[in-house]
């Protein structure tokens, strides 16, 4: 997708005269302005939300991508959203990227050209290059969930480090100290600061946590880490299980139960998320809380500060707080774990 700075290079005139041929096209000689407008017109460029001055009184419109409402987590950061958006008289257009990344680009193609006022994003990958073509195009671009440690953008998330080390620090505490963790290493760093988080709590004893890593986020993945702890010997296995996110864990679980591993008399497990089926599951799992809600309604809040107040804004991180919610999927380990 071609940029202001495309066009102006194009036209041989400043990213400023383009502005100007959009905003206030009477401060511009009549042929610099039909050499920017045929510039436009051969790059496909189109002219963003910031570009433009909207007129007094449109209603205004945030776009809204996630990388996948099969997961219950990122549908409870959309409802956040919408309600917060809802309050504050905004619009909210929904694209759902399905963890892949082509559809993701695709759909945030789409926002754009419905010239939306400005995008909440929880990418598919967190470095994918097509993402800061939306950031050359000047649209306001508030990342959630998802966010870079290097990203220069606004960002909210959890604060995943804090989430890894509370779980860490209650297993330990319950005196387990093989501990393995289950995760999706690949596409964004929060397993990474997750799995940080419980590394850094078991240290403090002398211990090391267990990488055994997922291809994705899904109970299917979790199926397939349980089913690899149980073909071990039993003197082998990890004595408790921290999962990267709740589906993970739900996995974990289920075939626990289904290859007849105690949970919590062998193996304790814990999830990530709190998802509303958290203390309903077949053995109510002890996880740690998302602030789901206020995720959404963040983004919404630091969105509009920043389509509002484009000079006085200043990008941010905003780290929420997680909790520990402990339930029946852990407990002591047993005298013969070590």
């Amino acid at each position: 997708m071609a940029t202001i700075r495309d066009v102006a290079r194009e036209a041989g005139v400043s990213a400023g005269t383009v502005s100007n041929v959009l905003n206030r096209p009477g401060y511009v000689a009549a042929s610099t302005r039909e050499r920017v407008l045929a510039a436009i017109a051969d790059l496909g460029f189109t002219p963003t939300a910031r570009a433009r001055r909207y007129r007094s009184g449109r209603e205004r419109t945030l776009g809204l991508a996630l990388a996948d409402l099969a997961n219950p987590f990122f549908v409870d950061v959309a409802l956040g959203a919408e309600a917060e958006a809802k309050a504050r008289g905004v619009g909210v257009v929904m694209v759902h990227d399905s963890e892949d990344v082509d559809r993701e680009r695709d759909n945030l193609d789409i926002l754009v050209q419905q010239r939306v006022h400005g995008i909440m994003l929880a990418p598919v990958e967190e470095r994918a290059t097509h993402l800061r073509r939306v950031d050359d195009r000047g649209i306001p671009l508030i990342y959630v969930d998802r966010v870079a440690p290097d990203s220069t953008g606004c960002g909210v998330r959890t604060d995943d480090i804090a989430g890894g080390r509370i779980a860490g620090e209650h297993l330990v505490a319950l005196g387990h100290r093989r501990i393995a963790f289950a995760g999706s290493f690949d596409a964004t760093t929060q397993t990474d600061l997750r799995f940080q988080g419980l590394a850094e709590a078991m240290s403090v004893v002398g211990a090391v946590p267990e990488q055994l890593p997922t291809g994705t986020w899904r109970i299917e993945d979790g199926r397939a880490v349980a089913a690899l702890i149980h073909s071990r010997p039993r003197r082998e296995r990890p004595t408790a299980v921290m999962c990267s996110n709740d589906l993970i864990a739900l996995g974990v679980l289920l075939e626990f139960t289904h290859r007849g591993i105690d949970v919590p008399g062998e193996i304790s497990v814990v999830g990530f998320d709190d998802l509303t089926w958290a203390g309903a599951a077949t053995v109510p799992l002890t996880t740690v809380r998302q602030p789901r809600a206020e995720l959404g309604k963040h983004a919404v809040s630091m969105l509009l500060d920043e389509i509002d107040r484009p000079d006085e804004h200043v990008h941010e991180h905003v780290l929420l707080a997680p909790e520990l919610v402990v339930r029946e999927s852990t407990s002591t380990a047993q005298p013969d774990a070590h």
